[in-house]
C-alpha cells in the first residue's frame, strides 16, 4: 500500500529528501513551498509527484509530514498543524539543525495525540535551492532522529523505514545530546571561521597583501564562513547555551597556548600540534555536520591549455565537476589546480583518469 509523504519547504534539503524518497514505488511525494515557483520547478524536475498550494488541505492524506524549513518557521508550522485534519497515526518530523526548542513544541503536540519525531540530516552543499537537490546528498551522512523519551520504538522504526531511501546513517539521540554535539562539530566551528575571516579583514586594512596570501589553506579552513548569515544568526541564538560553553572551553585552550608561547616551551607547542594531528588523522571519512566538499588537487604545469586539457579528459569520461580554481599560495596546500566534485565516487574516477592519462601528481585531501 502506497504511503503519502508531504514535504513542506522545497529548498536543497527538502528537495533532496523528496527526490530520495522517489526511489520507492510505494511512496507518493507531495511538495509545498511558500514560493510557488519552487513547487513548479520541483514538479518540472520530477523531484515531487504532486504540488499543493495549501498543505493543510493535503494533510489529511499524509502518512508522514516533513517540515524542511528553518527552525523558527517550523515552530510556527507546528502551531498551525494543531488544527489540521491529520491522520490518527501520522508522523510529523523536521530537518532543523537545532532540536531543543523543536522538541519542546513536540511535547505540546503529544498532549493533542500528535506524534512528532525530530530529525536532522547532517549534510549540505555549497549550492542552495530546489534546483540543487540531489538524490545522493545524504548518502553515508548521519541523519539524527530525536524522538520524545516516551515514543514507541515501532513508530520510530516506521519513520526510519521511510528515511532509509536517503541512504543516510540513521541514529537516535536526545535533543539535548544533539544540540551539544552539533555545537561542538558545527555551530562553534562556524563562529571560529567567521572570526578568523573578520580578523583577516582587520589585518588587511593595514596590509592588502595579507588578503592575497589567504587564497590557499586559509580559504579552505574558513570555507564555512560563506554560509547564509541569517541562517547562522538563527542557529547561534537557538543553541546559544551550548555554543557559549564551547566558547568558554576554547578561550581556556587558547589561554594555554598563549602561556606556552610566552614561556617559549618548544616541546609543549610541538605536543599541541602533534596531539591535534594524531586525533584529526583518526576522524572518520563519513559525512559529518559540516557539508562535505570533494576536492582533488592536481599539480599541472603552468602553460596555456593545461586546464582545458584536464577538463577535456573529465568530459570524455563523463565526470561532472562543480568548481575549479587555481591556487596561488601553496605553502600548506598540494597541487596548483583544485577541482571539486559532487561526490566521492566522481572524485575517485577523476583521480584515476588523471593518473592514467597524464604524468601529473594528484592529491586527495
Amino acid at each position: 500500500m502506497k504511503k503519502t509523504i508531504l514535504i513542506v519547504g522545497l529548498g536543497l534539503i527538502g528537495g533532496s529528501v523528496a527526490v530520495s524518497l522517489r526511489k520507492s514505488p510505494n511512496l507518493h511525494v507531495i511538495g509545498y513551498d511558500i514560493n510557488e515557483k519552487n513547487t513548479d520547478v520541483a514538479l518540472e524536475l520530477n523531484i515531487i509527484q504532486e504540488g499543493t498550494l495549501d498543505p493543510k488541505n493535503t494533510s489529511e492524506r499524509a502518512d508522514i509530514i516533513l517540515f524542511a524549513t528553518p527552525v523558527n518557521a517550523t515552530l510556527n508550522w507546528l502551531d498551525l498543524i494543531k488544527d489540521w485534519p491529520l491522520k490518527k497515526d501520522v508522523i510529523i518530523t523536521d530537518t532543523g539543525s537545532t532540536k531543543t526548542l523543536i522538541m519542546e513544541k513536540a511535547c505540546e503536540l503529544r498532549k493533542l495525540g500528535i506524534t512528532f519525531i525530530g530529525g536532522h540530516p547532517m549534510a549540505g552543499s555549497h549550492k542552495s535551492g530546489i534546483s540543487a537537490a540531489k538524490p545522493y546528498l545524504f548518502e553515508n551522512a548521519y541523519y539524527l532522529l530525536t524522538p520524545l523519551e516516551s515514543e514507541e520504538e515501532a513508530t520510530i522504526q516506521r519513520l526510519k523505514e521511510i528515511l532509509s531511501y536517503t541512504k543516510a546513517k540513521l541514529l537516535t539521540v536526545s535533543a539535548a545530546s544533539h544540540d551539544q554535539m552539533t555545537a561542538v562539530v558545527s555551530h562553534f566551528p562556524h563562529i571560529v571561521a567567521a572570526s578568523l575571516v573578520n580578523q583577516l579583514k582587520e589585518e588587511s586594512t593595514q596590509n592588502q597583501t595579507t588578503k592575497m596570501l589567504a587564497a590557499g589553506g586559509f580559504r579552505d579552513l574558513t570555507r564555512i564562513a560563506s554560509s547564509n548569515p541569517k541562517l547562522w544568526r538563527d542557529i547561534t541564538m537557538q543553541n546559544r547555551i551550548q555554543i557559549l560553553a564551547q566558547l568558554t572551553s576554547w578561550q581556556k585552550e587558547m589561554a594555554k597556548v598563549k602561556e606556552v608561547l610566552e614561556t617559549g616551551n618548544t616541546d609543549e607547542i610541538e605536543m599541541f600540534f602533534s596531539d591535534a594531528k594524531e586525533y584529526r588523522d583518526q576522524l572518520p571519512s563519513t559525512k559529518g555536520a559540516l557539508f562535505s566538499t570533494y576536492d582533488l588537487s592536481i599539480d599541472v604545469p603552468d602553460y596555456p591549455g593545461s586546464i582545458a586539457e584536464i577538463t577535456a579528459y573529465f568530459a570524455e569520461e563523463q565526470i561532472s565537476i562543480t568548481n575549479i580554481r587555481i591556487i596561488e599560495t601553496r605553502e600548506d596546500v598540494y597541487g596548483i589546480l583544485v577541482v571539486s566534485f559532487q561526490n566521492e565516487e566522481d572524485r575517485e574516477k577523476a583521480a584515476s583518469c588523471i593518473k592514467r592519462r597524464t604524468q601529473y601528481d594528484v592529491y586527495i585531501r
